[in-house]
């Protein structure tokens, strides 16, 4: 088993119950870990052999693109989409921060975490 690790992924999008985070956005983080068996891959050097992080980073961009209330939410669309997509990831894990959540007070970031299984 090898592990494929994506850490923070900028993106700026419009997620939050807030009708203003609708409108003005905001900035999040998101880390992503994937496990799956990268034995074979190591030995013929393809890439069709392996887990495609540029297919994982694509992922990701296009999920939080779309709008949504919850982060829980945008964390179960991307593992969905990783899981229906690319069949070698055995397990994946989605953390998903929103950057100076406006939630009076002084927080750098909320996260929330995601972990799916075949």
């Amino acid at each position: 088993m090898g592990v494929i690790k994506l850490n923070n992924i900028k993106v700026f999008s419009y997620h939050g119950c807030l009708d203003e985070e609708s409108k003005i956005g905001s900035e999040y983080r998101v880390d992503l870990k994937v496990h799956g068996d990268l034995s074979h891959s190591a030995k013929t050097d393809k890439l069709s052999d392996t887990i495609d992080y540029v297919h994982l980073n694509k992922i990701v961009k296009e999920e939080m693109a779309i709008r949504s209330k919850l982060l829980e939410t945008v964390a179960e669309r991307i593992l969905k989409r990783i899981m229906d997509e690319l069949i070698m990831v055995q397990k994946a894990k989605v953390d998903v921060s929103k950057i100076n959540p406006p939630i009076g007070g002084n927080v750098a970031m909320v996260t929330v975490s995601r972990t799916k299984s075949r």
